[in-house]
């Protein structure tokens, strides 16, 4: 089971930060490139750019919850949410599943 997980590509697990602006500010955020691919695909799949992707998902959760806790970890979560339905029979993904995970 190790040698699956300890032979993947190093590029999988490198971790990168990104420059953005969210509600008007200016932030950063760091992921594995693994993880800023997968929000590339979900933002493409969804027809936006990456950035209106994650403006669009940061306000739908702060309307949601009235905060936005770690907004890294959130991201990461959705990208295991997505990746569990894009391995089922049909990927199905409404703006709502990503909602209702981060409860």
């Amino acid at each position: 089971m190790c040698h699956l997980f300890a032979h993947q590509p190093q590029r999988n697990y490198e971790s990168q930060t990104r420059s953005l602006r969210i509600g008007g500010h200016c932030t950063s955020i760091r992921l594995e490139l693994s993880f800023w691919d997968t929000l590339d695909e979900i933002a493409a799949k969804e027809g936006m750019s990456l950035a209106k992707f994650l403006t669009t998902l940061h306000d739908e959760v702060l309307d949601h919850h009235g905060e936005v806790n770690n907004f890294a970890s959130l991201l990461r979560c959705c990208c295991l949410i997505y990746r569990s339905q894009s391995t089922a029979t049909a990927p199905v993904f409404p703006r709502e599943a990503i909602l209702d995970a981060a409860e």
